[in-house]
């Protein structure tokens, strides 16, 4: 299975087998290009480019990133990624000695300390929610977290895609629950894996707050992510670091205007957004997630009949998209990781989670089977797996 000419876009290293998109996303060659134009301008001129062009770019990538996430572009700010939105809103958010922060035991590690960090200030409380070990319905998650719900709980936040475990979870159906039983909770969806991958629909997904990185799926440069603030929320968000919020000759009215000049500082990575959009747009976004889900089962099938193991979720592209994540069969792989890269040139993330260890799989446009063929069979070396 391969896609030839969409792969060619990319320039990775040709010793490289590049099975890690879902942690860092390298660029096509045309979305890297639109970053090194702005950064021209930029560097050719700073004080036109800053002063009279600067804010026009901000605002058209931004209208450019509403339309595909469907919302209006008023909701929305640029931020370097999913962690800096996040922060943003544990700043802005008040918090009292009675109120609960809650979220799954599947949420990334930086998202935890986030709210821990801002429970001890406040003199709030954290909690976590756990999944079931194996995950058979959209149902039966819900379930589960209406089971352990506390009716402090002020913040819940919940990923649309998991980091370590690669699950793509109910998150309409979670956030649909909560409305319903518990409308006064804040609801907050850390998206990071989620835009390109899937379809966000924000004006439909109903949450309070939604960050995410357009550098992992999308391929927009390192460094481009965005946050959603529902309009409900708009007046109490502020920035961590303040600044003249813009360079016009007049202050910042809009809440989004705060956010639009942080200092000096390169943005040409939000400016390339929009040119990531058009590329995957050109080759039909159906059709590229169709190719992606279509290699992310094949890599799964073949991984579980070499390692004999399981999966968390049902193991197919409804519950993981275009990501492979297959328990390892051993009690330790805390090398594995660096002999894959070391021996084989394969890049691809070996997970501890839940006292286990997990191969997580990314199988984005230029990947192909013959890449997890090699995959398969390094592991099987490195396994000793000969039976299979």
């Amino acid at each position: 299975m391969k896609w030839p000419e969409l792969a060619q876009h990319w320039s990775i290293r040709p010793d490289t087998i590049y099975l890690n998109h879902g942690s860092f996303g390298p660029s096509p060659v045309e979305v890297l290009q639109a970053k090194r134009n702005w950064q021209d301008k930029l560097d050719s001129q700073p004080m036109d480019f800053f002063v009279r062009q600067s804010e026009a770019a901000w605002l058209a990538a931004r209208h450019a990133l509403a339309e595909f996430i469907h919302t209006h572009e008023d909701n929305l700010i640029f931020v370097e990624n999913a962690t800096a939105g996040m922060n943003i809103i544990a700043r802005s958010v008040a918090l009292s000695e009675n109120d609960v922060v809650a979220l799954t035991d599947h949420e990334y590690g930086a998202v935890q300390r986030i709210w821990t960090a801002k429970c001890q200030t406040s003199r709030a409380q954290m909690k976590t929610l756990q999944l079931p070990t194996r995950i058979e319905s959209a149902d039966q998650i819900v379930k589960a977290i209406l089971q352990q719900w506390d009716e402090r709980i002020r913040i819940f936040i919940v990923s649309h895609i998991t980091s370590a475990t690669a699950i793509h979870l109910p998150v309409a159906d979670i956030l649909s629950a909560i409305r319903a039983a518990f409308p006064q909770t804040l609801t907050i969806v850390d998206g990071p894996h989620a835009p390109l991958h899937v379809d966000v629909n924000l004006d439909q997904l109903g949450c309070d707050f939604y960050t995410a990185s357009c550098h992992k799926w999308l391929c927009a440069p390192l460094g481009s992510g965005f946050l959603f603030v529902h309009p409900h929320h708009q007046h109490q968000i502020v920035p961590t670091q303040l600044s003249w919020g813009r360079l016009l000759p007049a202050l910042p009215e809009r809440w989004f205007e705060q956010f639009m000049w942080s200092g000096t500082r390169d943005s040409s990575a939000y400016y390339s957004v929009a040119t990531a959009i058009e590329f995957f747009q050109q080759w039909k976004i159906d059709q590229v997630r169709q190719y992606m889900f279509a290699l992310a089962d094949e890599t799964t099938q073949r991984l579980l009949h070499l390692l004999q193991t399981d999966t968390i979720a049902p193991p197919n592209s409804a519950w993981y998209g275009a990501m492979s994540h297959v328990r390892l069969p051993v009690a330790d792989a805390a090398n594995l990781q660096a002999r894959l890269w070391n021996g084989y040139g394969i890049e691809v993330p070996i997970v501890h989670w839940g006292e286990r260890w997990f191969v997580r799989v990314s199988n984005h446009v230029y990947n192909d089977s013959d890449q997890v063929t090699r995959l398969i069979n390094a592991l099987r070396t490195e396994l000793d797996l000969t039976r299979s």
